[in-house]
């Protein structure tokens, strides 16, 4: 499945956030956090970005947007370990 991943500008631009208010919203558990691109790049899986703006223009609950912050990241590791282990199967592991 590929999907794309979203820089800074394009996640403020599709958010209307400033990057502090993403890093805020980071740390109130309200914004999924960065995925490291090497160095000090980072970004977003647009999915995500679409998911949460979906859900604020719902006018969801902060409450709410936290449950689905921590369903989307934990969303991240299960996409992770399903990948791996259909190369791990595919080379015979």
């Amino acid at each position: 499945m590929l999907q794309a991943i979203l820089r800074l500008p394009a996640v403020k631009q599709q958010s209307g956030l400033s990057r502090s208010t993403l890093y805020l919203r980071i740390s109130e558990g309200l914004w999924t956090k960065p995925i490291s691109l090497g160095g000090r790049s980072v970004g977003w899986p647009a999915s995500e970005i679409e998911t949460l703006n979906a859900a604020r223009i719902a006018g969801k609950a902060d409450d709410d947007i936290r449950q689905l912050v921590l369903a989307l990241e934990k969303e991240r590791e299960e996409s992770y370990r399903q990948l791996l282990s259909e190369v791990s199967f595919s080379r015979g592991f």
